[in-house]
């Protein structure tokens, strides 16, 4: 029994081995566009169904605005991330499943301002514009290190130019932090506590989404 199952693993492992010398090793180099901004990343496909990827994207920022309680935000946002992970290519072609760990930098710098009348409302406690100033602060989305999964095309296995594309999801850990102008909060601890509470409620907001998506798009040369 122990013969016949040495010599089944053995016939398994040369086989294993067989496939692996057969196929023609490759990497490729991406110019790329997405969610968490631009970028580029390098693959090495060392097995016909297994390759492991790169990234580094930067340079995406947007401003929103939205309303919370009495208050009106502005939010500028700041995207950048990194990642290295395992892409599986179950057919041997074009198509992938990929899981790895991605460092995001995912946040906004906010300002508040009285949505009417210069007043404030916080934890159901009001407050002028004349004595705190502005809300400020930074609404942090993802960041850290984070699991990914994802899926894509790319044609790392055929030497030249091709079209690449990519869809995940990076997991959040949404965190807020607020502040007053005039620091008002600093001597009135009713005030500061009050503002913990507001940060609380933006970060429910925030946090409705356990993930935040990752689309990319680009061009590949593979050698």
């Amino acid at each position: 029994m122990k013969k016949t199952l040495g010599v089944v693993c053995g016939s398994v492992l040369l086989a294993l081995a067989g496939t692996s010398q057969a196929f023609d090793q490759k990497v490729s180099v991406s110019a790329i566009a997405g969610t968490t901004g631009f970028g580029a990343d390098a693959s090495w496909r060392f097995h016909e169904h297994l390759a492991v990827t790169a990234r580094y994207t930067d340079g995406l920022s947007f401003g929103t605005d939205f309303n919370e309680d009495s208050v009106n935000y502005d939010a500028d946002f700041e995207m950048k991330a990194s990642s290295v992970k395992v892409d599986y290519f179950p057919f041997g072609g074009r198509f992938f499943l990929s899981a790895g760990v991605m460092m995001p930098d995912i946040e906004a710098s906010v300002v508040g301002t009285p949505e009417s009348g210069g007043v404030y409302e916080f934890n159901n406690q009001n407050y002028s514009a004349a004595e705190i100033g502005s809300v400020i602060g930074v609404a942090t989305v993802s960041d850290g290190t984070q699991p990914y999964v994802g899926l894509g095309w790319r044609s790392s296995h055929e030497s030249g130019f091709s079209l690449f594309s990519e869809f995940g999801v990076v997991a959040t850990n949404v965190d807020v932090s607020l502040s007053t102008t005039n620091g008002f909060e600093t001597i009135n601890p009713v005030l500061q506590d009050d503002i913990r509470a507001e940060e609380e409620s933006l970060k429910d907001d925030i946090d409705k989404l356990p993930v935040f998506p990752v689309a990319v798009i680009g061009v590949t040369y593979t050698f």
